[in-house]
């Protein structure tokens, strides 16, 4: 039988590789302001584990949810969606 998982899984850019096995992902959303209604961008940063190094900075990625692997890691790299230019 198919276990299904609840994990959450987010798009980002990311802005740091210097680290071994360990990227910086900036996630930004746009939500609306409740009073003016004006579109608002919102952002927030993950850490993620890449475990064969193949992040550069500007790299479009995706990441979801997984155990702790570290203090402030609890991300897993997915896939590359698009490289830096």
């Amino acid at each position: 039988m198919a276990e299904t998982t609840n994990k959450k899984i987010v798009t980002g850019v990311v802005t740091s590789s210097s680290m071994d096995k360990s990227i910086t992902i900036n996630v930004e959303r746009r939500l609306r302001h409740p009073i003016y209604g004006k579109f608002v961008k919102r952002s927030k940063k993950f850490m993620a584990h890449d475990e064969t190094n193949q992040c550069n900075v500007g790299d479009t990625v995706k990441i979801t949810e997984s155990r702790p692997l570290s203090k402030r890691k609890k991300w897993r790299l997915v896939e590359i969606l698009e490289k830096a230019k």
